[in-house]
């Protein structure tokens, strides 16, 4: 997989891992530790989160000016892993107030936004050398599967880390419980009983006498949980900047050359454009709220965008610059369906999937038997490959035995019925990621052989026509359950609970459009962005990506207000048409590329 990148490849695919690790473990839990520390909403929780994830992906464009305009891309990386941290750590402390706990995500968005865009970059640079060029799509596949390595542990993490925790402190876990702990302490919960029900069914110490006190204690334990899994996230941004400090080296550095035929570009265009991104998402956070002045503002700042970087390139440029401008449109409907994963679908998971699976489904959902699931088949495929020889087949032999033998060890010790946690869900994407990528990089490689691989922008389509089918199956799933706006707090009955498989295979299918589409846009710009935009550029893609984060809040808005299906058909049109647009206009993007 590796065989013929440079070294410079390794190093951003461990530094990115690490950091993803530590993000993923946060966004995980972001959204439920919103509701359960403060009792929001899931349309007030689904608002900051949709603030916050557009942020992450703003920012990555004064990250792109600052670095363009410096030429010291490293240090720019550098600078986002130190402020990240600092957020995370920020995060870990217990007891803080709504306030301070934004002012923290503020914090990692604006470290991302500094580290995100500027490591694609860079990745991008490694490959401008002719020997490299035809390995970039292949270099991002692998780039990308550094992201899904760390992702994949981190929900496992987050939820070992909260578990433990309640454990310590005499509970379990019950993921509905939170909601009615807060119903019960302002005087809204309509069925004592029920709650009476599950806060016994929790207490390792017996049975509970004092709802009041166990409705406080419980949210604040449960909450606490949270802020140490956000503190495993600052570790995970220490090992990420260890490797990147001791092997950066072997990263490309971006030499300050003026260009005798290139227009000069003016300091005033760069510091108006600075000065508008800031104020932009300053007036945004001071004038916050939910509805169409949010996607106004969203809206108008990559317009903003759009306008002024078209006004500064020249005239070669141009074409280039406005067939990335007709990508970007095309992934703001991915991430705004595509990241449901971590809000609507996280409430689809905790309301909606069953709490407890037989013993067999349980090796999913523990970190231990899923690993071993893994190597029983990682050790199949290995010893089943072509061009094997008889120590790799006898090593394949060795992961199937040893892995078949733990997961059969792990499920005879499972119970007949065992409780899962929500959370765990967001690890199947980044595991499907890793499984898969492998498999897509082939696919692509023989289609390459016979004459028949598509281009990167029909790559791109190919995805937004993968992704509608991912929700189309949720929205099967979603058919005969009772929704949300009909159930006026109430927990879920069993009766409207489905199979986890519903969902782990909607991830199925979303993880195979990911891989048709975010890797592939990333080589597509890195590709095709003007030398003097390339961090720009790639901050444009992040833009894109943070309107549609931003529109994330269309989720958490109906949700409760239309019946579920319905919810899960918005995604599958907006994919739909996305796919339709950008098929109409693969000719001219194809031209730039060629």
């Amino acid at each position: 997989m590796l065989k013929g990148h440079p070294r410079g490849l390794l190093v951003a695919f461990f530094a990115n891992m690490g950091e993803r690790f530590g993000f993923y473990t946060m966004m995980a839990i972001l959204v439920l530790f919103l509701q359960v520390k403060f009792g929001l909403t899931e349309q007030e929780a689904g608002g900051y989160y949709s603030w916050f994830y557009f942020g992450i992906y703003a920012l990555a464009l004064i990250g792109g000016l600052l670095a363009d305009a410096t030429k010291k891309y490293k240090l720019v990386i550098f600078g986002g892993i130190l402020i990240m941290f600092s957020g995370y750590v920020l995060m870990a402390i217990p007891g803080v107030s709504l306030n301070l706990t934004l002012v923290s995500l503020f914090v990692i968005a604006f470290g991302n936004g500094l580290f995100k865009g500027n490591l694609q970059a860079v990745v991008g640079q490694l490959y401008d050398d002719p020997k490299y060029e035809k390995l970039r799509d292949s270099a991002f596949m692998v780039f990308y599967m550094g992201i899904n390595v760390g992702a994949f542990f981190a929900p496992f993490a987050a939820t070992g880390v909260r578990n433990w925790f309640l454990k310590t402190n005499g509970f379990m876990h019950d993921g509905s419980l939170p909601a009615m702990c807060h119903q019960y302490i302002n005087g809204t919960l309509t069925d004592p009983a029920k709650f009476q029900e599950l806060a016994n069914k929790v207490s390792l110490t017996g049975p509970i006498s004092d709802l009041s006190k166990f409705a406080h204690s419980y949210i604040n334990v449960f909450s606490v949980g949270y802020n140490y899994a956000f503190g495993i996230a600052a570790g995970a941004m220490l090992i990420s900047m260890l490797v990147y400090v001791i092997f950066n080296k072997h990263l490309p550095n971006k030499e300050k050359v003026a260009a005798a035929n290139a227009p000069k570009v003016e300091k005033k265009p760069w510091a108006f454009a600075i000065a508008l991104a800031v104020g932009t998402i300053v007036f945004s956070i001071i004038n916050y709220g939910f509805g169409v002045q949010d996607i106004a503002l969203a809206v108008g700042l990559f317009a903003t965008f759009i306008a002024w970087i078209i006004t500064i390139s020249n005239k070669e440029e141009k074409p280039r610059i406005i067939a990335l401008i007709l990508v970007f449109i095309v992934v703001i409907f991915f991430w705004m369906s595509f990241h449901q994963n971590g809000l609507t679908l996280t409430f689809f998971a905790r309301d909606y999937i069953a709490k407890e699976v037989s013993a067999f489904t349980f090796l999913f959902f523990d970190l231990s038997s899923m690993l071993a699931v893994i190597a029983t088949i990682a050790g199949i495929f290995v010893m089943i490959g072509k061009n094997k020889t008889i120590v790799t087949r006898l090593i394949g032999a060795g992961l199937f035995i040893v892995g078949g033998g733990s997961s059969y060890y792990y499920m005879s010790q499972n119970g007949v019925t065992n409780s899962i946690a929500p959370e765990v869900f967001q690890s199947f994407n980044p595991l499907f990621i890793v499984a898969l990528t492998t498999l897509v990089m082939g696919l692509f490689a023989f289609l390459n052989k016979i004459g028949k691989e598509p281009s990167t922008p029909k790559k791109i389509g190919f995805g937004m026509i993968i992704a509608a089918l991912g929700f189309l199956l949720v929205l099967v799933a979603s058919l005969n359950v009772i929704s949300p706006h009909e159930l006026a707090g109430a927990p879920v009955p069993n009766s409207s609970r489905v199979s986890p498989y519903w969902l782990i295979n909607s991830y199925l299918i979303l993880t195979i459009a990911e891989l048709f589409l975010s890797p592939m846009g990333l080589s597509f710009v890195s590709k095709v962005a003007p030398a003097r935009f390339q961090g720009l550029m790639q901050g444009g893609w992040l833009l894109a990506a943070a309107v549609g984060n931003k529109l994330l809040f269309v989720g958490s808005f109906f949700w409760g207000k239309i019946e579920l299906w319905q919810l899960w058909a918005i995604f599958i049109v907006c994919c739909a048409l996305s796919a339709t647009f950008m098929f109409s206009m693969i000719k001219r993007l194809e031209k730039v590329t060629s």
